[in-house]
């Protein structure tokens, strides 16, 4: 199963959404592969790949004929491997520009492996690019981690369109697994915290509009998720008993349950 982790609005939760939903099925005895499609790598750099030591990477692959043995790493014992990202991959789009079926690259480079993993995950770039309809071609659903405000709701519609339209212009069976909302308020009084009804109103609107495709678990804000990734670091091995620890676990439940694999 490959699921690609999208948003085209930065700052929505896309990379922690992969690490620690990949984390959370590997605590649920699955094989996960990460795969870094952010030329800012920064999955990579969540998991503890030191800057200097990226390469090779997907780029490598890509461009200069490096194989999968060679970029697949194994990044955590219980069974989770990474292919890094690169700053390499931000000229994807003028180096793939007079390639022959450029937007089949990654999925013809996952099929490769993908019967070795359970699942394979795609950390996306914030863009619509290149990279991102590779990922669309290469994946059999969407997950979509966004921040309950407007211009995020906005950014929904236009991603949703997109995603349509490569599907529908390619024959693609790509569906949407779930929207997933992230970075919600943790007020403790809901009714003294305008941000709070503020973001209620908007995931009113989401589930109103997407009905079922919105997943139950909303991750809060937590300073131990934020902090994690500076530790290289997953919230399981940073704070194991924390609530976003928990709720990535809950979110691991709902994932598979949709998949019909719980």
């Amino acid at each position: 199963m490959i699921i690609a982790i999208v948003n085209n609005k930065g700052g929505t939760g896309k990379t922690t959404t992969s690490v620690n939903l990949a984390a959370a099925l590997v605590h649920r005895g699955r094989r996960v592969l990460l795969c870094d499609l952010d030329p800012q790598a920064s999955a990579s750099l969540s998991l503890g790949v030191p800057y200097d030591e990226l390469r090779p990477s997907l780029a490598d692959l890509f461009f200069h004929g490096a194989s999968m043995r060679e970029i697949i790493r194994g990044v955590r014992k219980e069974g989770l491997d990474l292919i890094p990202g690169s700053i390499e991959l931000a000229s994807s789009d003028l180096i793939m520009a007079d390639m022959a079926e450029r937007e089949s690259l990654l999925a013809v480079t996952l099929a490769e492996c993908r019967d070795c993993y359970d699942f394979i995950f795609i950390d996306c770039a914030p863009s619509l690019s290149m990279l991102q309809i590779n990922a669309f071609v290469a994946s059999d659903y969407l997950i979509v981690p966004m921040v309950p405000d407007y211009l995020a709701v906005e950014g929904l519609v236009s991603l949703m369109d997109a995603a349509g339209r490569v599907r529908d212009g390619m024959g693609l069976e790509l569906k949407l697994l779930g929207i997933h909302f992230t970075m919600v308020s943790d007020a403790l009084h809901p009714f003294l915290s305008r941000e709070l009804r503020s973001q209620q109103q908007i995931i009113e609107l989401v589930r109103e509009r997407y009905t079922e495709k919105v997943f139950n678990t909303m991750m809060k804000r937590d300073l131990s998720l934020a902090e994690a990734p500076s530790y290289g670091k997953t919230v399981f091995e940073h704070s194991p008993n924390g609530k976003s620890a928990r709720a990535y676990e809950t979110l691991a439940g709902e994932v598979l349950k949709r998949l019909g694999s719980d």
